[in-house]
């Protein structure tokens, strides 16, 4: 069953994770009610769920960036206001005096600190900028001005956090019903007597790949891939106890010195796009969509991947002949 590439961008992606999630969860709820499938009906099924779990992973891990993110960047607005509060600090007599009270005014208006207020304060604050040199007058205004900005700034950031906080819980439980839904079609397929026809053929993992044809780098990336065959696929995993698809293919590139984006949706362009029959050991295969991949594994050659598909079955090596054949969108070149 192949898939049409979709359409689409990594800033309309970006911006709309959390469509993506409240899509996977309607998708997820919303399959066909078979009283009694067939074994075909729920493998079909099954399919269904593996591709929309995929979408649901990198989900998650898109909404742990942009949290991520948005936490740096509202960490580093608080570190320039604590500088701020330390410049204040070390000023003295009339300019701290006046800053103290810019820094505290409502309004953040320097023309507000010294005029908007009682007539007596305003004639003391009048009176104490007369003390001012020039150049305390200019430290004064760049002060303020610089409060004001990194203030405005601090509340943007900390919406934006807040929002990318709430977008990484509702993915985290969409995920979880995800994984849910797949394992409760897992157990209806074996019922009928399917297989799982995301596994590849049965021994698969033992079949390895072009060791002897490849660089040292491509073997570098293959040896530490295959020394975690059999290690637990963990959502956002990122090593080295679990990995997640990308993560695994972040960690594996990384050991010949190549740095990785951490999604599929960036990784996809994070080399040279190639063709299937020309695939190489190390290149990066890629999955359900063309624009933007949900799945990704490491080609490791005679028909075969190395890769993490869901959270009930572990790291493994298998053939692309069948299933995943049928769902592939693109191959990348690295290094």
């Amino acid at each position: 069953m192949t898939r049409n590439p979709e359409p689409g961008s990594r800033g309309r992606r970006r911006g709309a994770t959390v469509g993506f999630v409240a899509l996977g969860a309607l998708a997820l709820s919303s399959g066909p009610a078979l009283a009694e499938p067939t074994a075909e009906e729920a493998q079909q099924r099954y399919e269904e769920l593996q591709e929309e779990l995929s979408v649901l992973n990198e989900a998650f891990n898109q909404a742990e960036e942009d949290h991520s993110t948005a936490r740096t960047e509202l960490e580093d607005i608080d570190a320039r206001l604590a500088e701020a509060q330390e410049d204040l600090d070390a000023m003295s007599g009339q300019v701290a005096g006046i800053a103290r009270v810019a820094y505290t005014e409502s309004t953040h208006s320097l023309f507000t600190v010294l005029f908007d207020s009682s007539p007596d304060a305003a004639l003391q604050n009048v009176a104490d900028l007369n003390f001012l040199s020039e150049g305390q007058e200019v430290v004064l205004a760049d002060y303020v001005v610089e409060v004001e900005r990194a203030e405005e700034l601090r509340e943007q950031a900390a919406a934006a956090e807040e929002g990318a906080a709430q977008a990484l819980s509702e993915a985290e439980s969409a995920q979880e019903e995800g994984e849910a839904a797949l394992e409760e079609q897992a157990a209806v397929l074996e019922s009928l007597g399917g297989v799982d026809p995301t596994a590849g053929a049965a021994g698969a993992a033992a079949a390895g790949g072009d060791a002897g044809a490849v660089s040292g780098d491509v073997q570098a990336v293959l040896d530490f891939a295959r020394a975690q065959i059999g290690k637990p696929y963990v959502w956002g995993g990122t090593g080295p106890d679990g990995y997640d698809c990308s993560g695994l293919v972040q960690a594996a590139w990384a050991q010949a010195g190549v740095s990785l984006p951490r999604t599929t949706y960036d990784q996809v362009n994070a080399g040279t796009r190639v063709s299937r029959d020309e695939v190489q050991p190390g290149d990066l295969l890629f999955f359900y969509s063309e624009s933007a991949p949900s799945h990704v594994g490491i080609y490791s050659g005679n028909g075969m991947m190395i890769h993490g598909s869901n959270p009930s079955k572990p790291l493994e090596e298998v053939e692309l002949a069948a299933y995943w054949d049928g769902v592939f969108s693109g191959a990348v070149r690295v290094g």
